[in-house]
C-alpha cells in the first residue's frame, strides 16, 4: 500500500514539478534570450543528525536525487543536534530540517510556521544499560544518568509514556536524563562510564546489543504502545510557498530513496557504509532489521501530540492533518467515509 501511495504522490509532485519549472526559467535551464548563461536554480538547505533513521535522505544527498529531478537546483546539506536543526530553521537559516515528532511538536506549539513534509519511517529505540542491577525504570536511583539526545526528544518522550505507565509519573524519570549526542553515549555505556543508561536509536541501538556487557530495559513500541514514526521532515511555510518546483523536488526525491532502500539494501548498505564507518554487510543487516520499516507516510502522529498535550510538554493538539502536514502527507494519511481509514487509525496510541 505504501508503494502505491508513494507512487500517486510522486506523479502528483512531478506535476507540480513540471507547471512550475514551466513557469519560471530560474531552475538552471537555459532559454532563447539566456542561451549562453546557466542561471542558478533554487537554493535548498537541508539539515539532518546522527542515524540510520536518516538513512534516505542520505541516498538522496549521495545520489543527488533532488538535483535529477530539479537540474540546476543548489543543495545545501546541514549536519546538527535537533535542537540547533529547531532553531536554524525557525530563524530562517534551514528549509528543511529532520527530527523526531517529541521537537517537532514542541516548536509547532510555540508557533514555529512549518508542516511536515515527509516522514522517514519506523525503526526499533530502545533504552540499554550495563547495570545487572537495572532492569526496568523502578530501578533506576536519583544519581543515575540516562542519556537521551536533548529534552524533548523523541527518546525523552518515550521515556516519559513508559514513566507514565510504569510510575504513574510522566516527568518521573526527567531528573536523571542527560543530553548527550548518540555516538558519544553509546561509547560511554559500552565502555561502563559516566552515564547509567543510554536511549537511542540504530545504529547505536544495534552496536549496543551486540555488546555483551549490554541489556535492553526498553523498547519503544513497548512504551508508545504500537509501531509508530520515527522522524519527520518538516518543511517551512516560507519554502514550500516560494519554491514550488524545489518542493516537488524534494518529495520525489524521498519517495525514490525509500524505494531505492527497500528494494536494494545491498546497493545501499554500499552507499552508507562510509559514513558510519562500517562494514557494508553489518550495515545491510541494520537496514533490514526487524522493526525497522522506511515510508514516507507518518505513523503515530496524534498519539505523541495527545500525550504530550496530557504530560504538559504541549499547550494544544491539532485539530486535524491539515495543521501539521503539507498536502502530499495530508493526502498519504487520508480518510475514508464513514470513519478513519487503517493509515490514520495508525496515527493514535494503543494505550489498553
Amino acid at each position: 500500500m505504501t508503494k502505491k501511495i508513494n507512487k500517486l504522490v510522486a506523479i502528483m509532485a512531478l506535476s507540480a514539478l513540471l507547471l512550475s519549472a514551466g513557469c519560471s526559467a530560474k531552475t538552471g535551464e537555459k532559454t532563447e534570450k539566456n542561451s549562453a548563461v546557466d542561471v542558478p536554480g533554487p537554493k535548498i538547505r537541508i539539515a539532518i543528525q546522527y542515524g540510520l533513521g536518516y538513512a534516505p535522505v542520505q541516498i538522496v544527498q549521495e545520489k543527488k536525487l533532488i538535483e535529477k529531478y530539479l537540474p540546476g537546483a543548489q543543495v545545501e546539506w546541514k549536519q546538527m543536534g535537533g535542537e540547533v536543526i529547531r532553531e536554524a530553521m525557525i530563524s530562517g537559516n534551514v528549509d528543511i530540517g529532520f527530527m523526531g515528532q517529541g521537537p517537532f511538536f514542541i516548536a509547532w506549539d510555540k508557533g514555529a510556521d512549518w508542516k511536515i513534509a515527509t516522514a522517514l519511517g519506523s525503526s526499533p529505540l530502545g533504552l540499554q544499560t550495563y547495570r545487572k542491577d537495572i532492569k526496568s525504570l523502578q530501578d533506576f536511583k536519583k544519581d543515575d544518568k540516562i542519556a537521551t539526545p536533548y529534552s524533548g526528544s523523541i527518546q525523552h518522550i518515550l521515556l516519559a509514556m513508559a514513566a507514565e505507565k510504569e510510575l504513574g509519573d510522566p516527568k518521573a524519570m526527567d531528573n536523571n536524563m542527560i543530553s548527550m549526542q548518540h555516538p558519544d553515549a553509546a561509547t560511554a555505556l559500552i565502555s561502563e562510564r559516566a552515564i547509567a543508561a543510554h536511549f537511542t536509536s540504530p545504529p547505536y541501538l544495534y552496536e549496543e546489543l551486540s555488546s555483551p556487557n549490554i541489556h535492553q530495559i526498553l523498547d519503544g513500541e513497548e512504551a508508545f504502545g504500537g509501531e509508530f514514526g520515527f522522524l519527520v521532515g518538516p518543511a517551512t511555510r516560507k519554502f514550500h510557498d516560494n519554491n514550488p518546483a524545489a518542493y516537488a523536488a524534494f518529495v520525489m526525491a524521498i519517495n525514490e530513496a525509500v524505494t531505492f532502500i527497500n528494494n536494494n539494501p545491498q546497493e545501499a548498505a554500499r552507499i552508507l557504509a562510509p559514513s558510519f564507518k562500517l562494514p557494508e554487510d553489518k550495515v545491510e543487516k541494520y537496514l533490514t532489521w526487524p522493526g525497522t520499516n522506511y515510508t514516507t507516510t507518518p505513523y503515530g502522529l496524534m498519539g505523541f501530540a495527545e500525550f504530550m498535550k496530557k504530560a504538559g510538554y504541549i499547550s494544544k493538539v491539532p485539530a486535524d492533518f491539515d495543521q501539521i502536514c503539507w498536502e502530499n502527507v495530508s493526502a498519504n494519511i487520508g480518510k475514508k467515509s464513514g470513519g478513519k481509514s487503517p493509515v490514520e487509525k495508525a496515527q493514535y496510541r494503543n494505550t489498553k
